[in-house]
Order: C-alpha cells, then structure tokens, then sequence
C-alpha cells in the first residue's frame, strides 16, 4: 500500500504558514540595505514590491485552484507550455528557496550572534556560518516530526515574528512624521531597492505546495496566498514608515540588526534585545518554512515521475518525505558558504522573479487554450503581474 501526505491543514494555518515564510530577513535584516538604496522613500519601494507580489499572487491563486498539487509551478508550465521549460522552472524553483534559505539562516546568525556578543560582553567568538548551518540541521530535524508537529512550530513563530513588528509599529508613532518621508534623493534607487526588498515578499509561492497537506485545497490554497501578502503588504509599509522615522534612512543603513537599532533608540538595550528575540523567531521561521515548501516540491515533481523515486520515500509512522528533507538541507548548508548576504538575496531575487514571469504568462497561455472567447479582461491581471516582474527583474543587479 502506497503512504501518502497527510491532510492536515487548514485555512488559518496556510495563511499563517504563508506569512511565516514571508516576514523574515527580508524585513528583519535586508531592509537596511534597501535604506541605503532608497533613503527616506524606503517604504515606495516596499509598496512597489508589494504590487508585484499581489499581481503575480493572484495568478499563483487562480493556478492553485485549478491544479491542486505540490508539484505547483512545474506542473503550471507544464500545462501551459512544454515539460523542458517546466522542468527548468522546477530547478530555478528549488535554487531560489533553498538560496533564500541560507539568507534567512545566514540572517538569523547575524541577529543571534549579535544578542549572544550583547548579552555575554562580546565574551562568546562564534562563526555566524556555524550558526546559520546548526539552525538548518534543526529545522530539518524537527522537519521529520510530521506536518502536524511542523505547522504548530511555525505558527508559534509566525505569531511573535508579527508581535514583533506590532511593537515597532505602536512604539514609533510619536517619531512619525519627523522626516521627510517623500525625500526622494534616487529615483532608481527605488526601483533598486525594490528589486532588493523584493525578497521580503517571497513566500507566499510556497503555500501551493502544499495542496496534498490541506483539508481544502481548492478553497483554502488560493485564499491563503490573498491574505498572507495583503496582510505582510500592510505590516511592511508601516514599518518602513515607522523606522526611516525614527532613526532616519542614513542609521538605518549602516545597521546590522535595523529593526533592533529602531527598537534601541526608543527603549535603550532592553528594547533591542526585546525586538531581536522577535527577529530570531522571523528568521528562524523563515528558514523552517522553506525547507518544508522545498522539500514538498520535491516530492511533488518526484511524483509526476520527473525527479527520482529516491524523493518519494514517505516515513510510514511520521508521513514525512525524509530523502526530500535532507536533501534540502544539506543543499541550503552549501549555500550557507558563501559571504556576501546581499548578493545571495539579490540572486534569489533574479530566479524567482524569473519563476514568477513564466507563472504569470502561464495563466495566459492557458486562459487561452481553454476558452473560445478570448476576452481582454481575463489577461489584465496576470499581464500587469507580468510587467512589473519585468520592470524589477530590470532593476535587479546580480
């Protein structure tokens, strides 16, 4: 008897999953490197993103709908065009979750090291790498638990990777307003930015695979892919707002852990202390849930009997696909290896807004082949999802 997934998860739990995966070091880290680029207009830039995102999320949901499977955006382009082109998408696919997912390691390290150094008087000399690679080796561990196991772990995290967020949004109100937020010293430095915090908004591409883990996949699927990045969309302007006016766009840049600085100059020490506890949960939850999405995707193209039957082996007690989740892992470990952070993000970027672009023009394609009457209204969405793809792809400096 074959064992297959369990069907565990519901609406709530996918949108929280989704937006676990999303708020990460993409906010947590990555947004003072987009200060240095766009200034004051920071939170334009997140805004653009956040177009780019819902755009090509609307596609994501409508395509979810239609084909409920793990295997997702391959399975996508597959029906849409051809099983090469899918099959590359497949690839690049995986590249850039498991790229981002040594990001947001490597961006969890950053912030643990810096609290460890903070806490102990800069006593404790440890590799951020080692760090970024130990935090793999749990996610992937606990990964093996189950779906059950794994969706409570990462709602956990979600919630006070959020709380963490609402502080410094409450607590930065009476700061708003001191700067001039429509300073704009760098038009291209927006769309540069955009590219770059672009990264922010990764996610929500991961809660179609796993269509074979939910209660509902038809319904639940697309409506949590909706909500997790109109609700991050939100949570991520506002606190762009709340910190180029706080500490201004210049602090902002030069900082390691931005938001911690932010939470520092209201609070003192405690305050950064307080705001990297909630950045470690963000991160962590991040990296968990890429893992788990990638390796479901795996499994997934194993499946349609494109990748081999070595991904399909399911834990007959856990119901978990192991081969999928140690392959992931020790894939994301070799990217931990590299240095440059920002480049990392910035190659992430450049794969998934590629992956994002043939999604988009999939949907078009087939609209087209199912329907007789071809009706403009029915390409706007995917079309204006296709050229902002396009715009920060062109923005996008690998």
């Amino acid at each position: 008897m074959n064992i297959k997934l369990k069907r565990e998860l519901t609406l709530l739990e996918l949108t929280l999953i989704g937006i676990g995966t999303i708020v990460g070091a993409g906010i947590y880290v990555l947004i003072g490197i987009g200060a240095s680029l766009a200034g004051n207009a920071l939170w334009l830039s997140f805004l653009l993103a956040s177009f780019v995102a819902i755009f090509s999320g609307l596609s994501y949901a409508k395509l979810s709908f239609l084909f409920p499977k793990n295997s997702a955006e391959y399975l996508y382009i597959k029906k849409a065009f051809n099983e090469d082109l899918a099959l590359a998408t497949a690839v690049l696919v995986i590249l850039s979750s498991l790229v981002g997912a040594s990001v947001v390691s490597k961006g969890f390290a950053e912030i643990f090291t810096g609290v460890s150094q903070s806490l102990l008087k800069g006593e404790l000399d440890i590799s951020s790498t080692l760090v970024a690679i130990i935090l793999i080796l749990f996610c992937c561990t606990f990964l093996l638990l189950g779906i059950r196991e794994s969706a409570l772990l990462s709602t956990t995290a979600t919630i006070f990777s959020i709380l963490g967020l609402l502080a410094i949004i409450f607590f930065s109100i009476p700061y708003i307003g001191r700067d001039n937020l429509l300073l704009i010293k760098n038009p291209l430095g927006i769309f540069e930015a955009s590219s770059l915090v672009f990264f922010a908004f990764i996610g929500f591409e991961s809660i179609p695979r796993l269509s074979e883990e939910a209660k509902n996949a038809r319904k639940d699927v697309p409506l949590a892919i909706i909500l997790s990045i109109i609700i991050t969309g939100i949570l991520y302007t506002i606190v762009a707002i709340s910190a180029i006016s706080t500490i201004g766009a210049d602090n902002l840049a030069i900082s390691k852990n931005p938001l911690g600085e932010v939470a520092y100059s209201i609070f003192g020490s405690y305050g950064l202390l307080v705001v990297s506890f909630f950045g470690l949960f963000a991160t962590f939850s991040t990296t968990f849930l890429i893992l788990l999405s990638t390796s479901r995707m795996i499994y997934g193209i194993a499946e349609q009997k494109v990748f081999p039957k070595f991904f399909l082996k399911i834990s007959k007690n856990r119901r978990t696909p192991y081969n999928s989740i140690l392959f992931v892992g020790l894939v994301s470990i070799l990217f931990t290896l590299f240095k440059s952070l920002k480049s990392l993000a910035m190659l992430t970027d450049f794969f998934i807004l590629t992956v994002f672009l043939l999604v988009n023009l999939s949907l078009i394609k087939i609209i087209m082949k199912a329907s007789n009457k071809i009706r403009i209204s029915d390409f706007v969405l995917p079309l204006i999802g296709a050229i902002f793809c396009i715009i920060l792809l062109l923005s996008t400096k690998t």
